[in-house]
């Protein structure tokens, strides 16, 4: 009868042999051996499923911990020495690496030696057992070690610890000063030999499960990492997947991944502010620091001291307060191999990044790269898509494009409006509503338009394009109150196309060449769309009556603007012109402005009409700084280009107008007629005569007084009147300070006007020309030094009130 022999371990003997066949070994057995065989076979299994339990959990480092920390405490008793300590081999590192005293918080420090110096280094290259009677004497011994802690070495004894195989050092243990007056021996070696290989396979068992666990843990984290940025398409929250994973993946304290901003010359990322829930972005150099160098060169930089390494700046952690101890700094690229971000891992739980975690990372980045640029791309996609919605909503005809069916796919507000959804709702939410109520439904159906079926299948069959012209729109009520009504347009119907020419849908332009559409059309020209919206609510006769209405008028001239043009051709002069409007109108309308008129090169701008405008002098006041700012940058533009510098002048007043349609039958335009515009008018033309660009009659300036910096000019009779104002530079509003040699130039021109006033033209010629020796090209003080000085030598009239009369417009 065949006995079974199971003393050694079953598993272990099947996976060594390939020759062993657990078939032939159970088939002559009898049943109670039988048995026996599976019982062992199941603890040997139970211990395989605690290992993998092991692995899978986070005990691991604990376990270690616990064992290195008895192992150490007994072979210090045993051996009868001061002091213990087990050092483990990192050979990635080349270091060693020791748990020691537990810091404030209650955690073990870890202690890094390098391998390469010093007792311990020695024993674990070379294998040896070093036993020094007195440390000091030893060339290998460190004495700034026992300076700087207060210890005192006397003896020391440091013995390798191999692996199971006997051909590799997996640790080391260094005892310190036997207890006694006594060194350290050789019965004192062989003691520590009876137990060391025990130690070394537990070691390096504990190690091998530790790495195990770390493959386990690590490919966990990477495969969930894959599967997420596989799936997710957006940008932001990529990004905040991809720095999680990677801390977790490399058990590092804080993880950054920076994309590239070629065009800036910048690493930007997104990361999450206190709140834990709003990302805010972050922007650096793309040529500076560890992250700029990576992005650079393109290497992989595993740093485990950062303050020794001269690319990182300590400047940040000095200003927050954190400690950067080690860094991992890798690239990730695109599918065609273009770098497009940075990884920065840093300060590893445990000591510090291996060559395990590089390539581990190595991975992860390879799939990061996918998923960023998978989501960059989508993201693309989005903007485009937004781009093309806004340039959809924003166009004024009405937009509907379909499908190959004909039914509506996207319909704009200006189609909405043109259907009167628009009128029967201003609530955008049920606007929207309605929007998608029509989307699906068959185009023909929605709108009357004579053939519109016709055409549009023609267009989706074969590719034609129709236009035809003045067309009715029948638009049906749909329940909304709105009645029926019918508009005149012109119909456009063309195919929407793939990249290969194919037919995909339809696209329907209506243009509204109704009255009101035309009507508006007119009213855009001198005021905002906004305006124009509200004047036309107002119905038919809002501009046909006339009105009295309070306003403020600009008026705007280019200086010498025949010398100018006289050397331009008639093209340079409207091209000029044209680019000159078009930045002084915008700067009307941005203030709710409307535009009267343009004559020849001057604009005249109405605030308050036809609508009112409770602040319409603080309005005009802004659009007048605004035409100044803008004239400025328009010159600029024509300095780079080596033509000449345009200057204008400004005159603003307000007062009571007439204003509505005014002309004959065959022509009329709306405008406005009063002493506002007479003044306002002269006031721009006595802006050359006292030097400055923007004059504000007295009306005005009393309207927005506490809201502009300005200087009293003079007090004066303009031109067809006979009551004398006073009038003002505009010199810039209170948000803007004012220079102090301004300000000691302008108070010493108030009181040399004080002086005038009074007749002390000695005392007013003194503070003029103090005024002038600050600002030496003030046309208005040497106006008043020339008439002080005139004064003096022909003395003025008894009732002489200092008005001066302007004879020029």
């Amino acid at each position: 009868m065949m006995t079974a022999d199971f003393s050694n371990p079953m598993l272990a003997t099947l996976t060594q042999s390939r020759k062993e066949n657990l078939t032939d070994r159970v088939k002559d057995l009898p049943t109670s051996q039988f048995v026996e065989l599976l019982e062992q076979i199941t603890r040997e299994f139970e211990h395989f499923l605690q290992a993998i339990e092991m692995i899978n959990t986070d005990s691991l480092e604990t376990m270690l911990e616990q064992i290195l920390e008895a192992f150490t405490l007994k072979i210090g008793q045993i051996l009868q020495a001061d002091r213990a300590t087990i050092f483990l081999v990192d050979k990635d590192k080349e270091q060693l690496w020791s748990k020691i005293a537990q810091s404030e918080n209650g955690e073990p420090l870890e202690l890094r030696l390098s391998i390469h110096t010093g007792i311990a280094g020695h024993v674990a290259q070379t294998g040896e057992c070093l036993n020094i009677p007195d440390a000091y004497t030893h060339p290998l011994f460190n004495k700034e070690v026992d300076r700087e802690t207060g210890y005192q070495t006397r003896n020391i004894l440091c013995m390798p610890i191999f692996n199971t195989k006997g051909d590799r050092v997996v640790a080391v243990v260094q005892l310190l000063n036997k207890q006694g007056d006594a060194a350290f021996n050789a019965q004192d070696e062989q003691r520590f030999r009876e137990f060391a290989d025990s130690i070394g396979i537990i070691l390096e068992s504990c190690n091998s499960f530790y790495l195990a666990a770390r493959n386990q843990r690590g490919v966990a984290a990477l495969l969930k990492a894959t599967s997420y940025l596989g799936q997710s398409l957006d940008l932001d929250k990529t990004l905040q997947v991809v720095m999680d994973e990677a801390r977790h993946l490399m058990q590092a304290d804080r993880s950054t991944l920076f994309l590239v901003d070629r065009a800036k010359g910048e690493l930007w990322s997104k990361v999450a502010k206190s709140d834990d829930r709003t990302m805010m972005e972050i922007r650096i150099p793309a040529d500076r620091g560890i992250a700029g160098y990576v992005a650079a060169t393109g290497q992989t930089l595993n740093i485990p001291n950062a303050y020794e390494d001269p690319r990182f700046d300590s400047n940040v952690d000095k200003q927050t307060g954190y400690r950067t101890r080690n860094i991992l700094c890798m690239p990730v690229y695109n599918s065609e191999g273009l770098l497009i971000g940075v990884t920065q891992l840093i300060n590893k739980h445990q000591g510090s990044f291996t060559s395990l975690d590089e390539e581990f990372m190595r991975a992860f980045n390879i799939q990061a790269g996918i998923a960023l640029e998978n989501a960059k791309l989508f993201e693309s996609v989005l903007l485009e898509k937004q781009y093309q919605k806004d340039i959809l909503q924003s166009l004024s005809d009405a937009v509907i494009s379909t499908d190959l069916q004909g039914k509506i796919v996207t319909i704009n507000d200006a189609a909405l409006q043109l259907l009167g959804y628009s009128e029967a709702s201003s609530d955008r939410s049920q606007l929207e509503t309605w929007r998608q109520a029509l989307i699906g439904r068959y185009v023909w159906d929605v709108m009357a338009i004579d053939n519109l079926q016709r055409r549009l299948e023609d267009s989706l069959k074969h590719g034609a394009r129709h236009y035809v012209p003045e067309q009715t729109l029948a638009v049906k009520d749909w329940g909304l109150g709105i009645g029926d009504f019918e508009r005149s347009i012109n119909l456009t119907v063309n195919p929407l196309t793939n990249p290969e020419g194919g037919v995909r849908g339809g696209l329907i332009v209506l243009e509204d060449i109704s009255q009101e559409k035309r009507m508006k059309a007119t009213l855009y020209r001198y005021m905002t769309p906004g305006v124009a919206e509200r004047v036309m609510a107002l119905g038919d006769d809002a501009l046909m009556v006339g009105e009295r209405k309070d306003v403020t008028i600009l008026f705007s001239d280019i200086r010498s603007y025949t010398s100018l043009t006289e050397r331009m051709s008639a093209a340079e002069v409207v091209s000029l012109l044209n680019n000159y409007f078009e930045a002084m109108v915008e700067a009307v309308f941005n203030f709710d402005g409307t535009l009267d008129k343009f004559i020849g090169d001057a604009l005249m701008a109405v605030f308050g009409a036809p609508l009112p405008l409770e602040n319409h002098a603080w309005m005009a006041v802004q659009s007048a700084l605004d035409m100044r700012r803008r004239l400025k940058e328009f010159n600029q533009h024509r300095q780079a280009a080596g033509q000449s510098l345009i200057h204008i002048g400004i005159g603003l007043s307000s007062g009571e107008v007439v204003s509505g349609n005014i002309g004959s039958q065959k022509r009329m335009d709306y405008t406005v007629i009063g002493d506002g515009v007479d003044i306002s008018s002269r006031l721009e033309g006595a802006t050359k005569e006292y030097g400055c660009d923007i004059i504000l009659s007295e009306y005005t300036y009393h309207l927005c007084s506490s809201k502009i910096w300005t200087r009293e000019l003079d007090r004066v009779r303009v031109k067809g009147k006979t009551r004398p104002i006073y009038i003002y530079e505009l010199i810039d509003d209170r948000q803007q300070p004012i220079e102090p040699s301004h300000a000691e130039f302008l108070a010493l021109y108030q009181a040399g006007r004080q002086a005038y006033i009074e007749r002390n033209f000695r005392r007013a010629l003194y503070y003029f020309e103090t005024a002038q020796q600050l600002r030496p090209d003030d046309r208005a003080a040497a106006l008043f030094i020339d008439r002080s000085v005139e004064y003096l030598l022909t003395p003025p009239p008894d009732d002489w009130d200092g008005v001066y009369r302007m004879i020029s417009k």
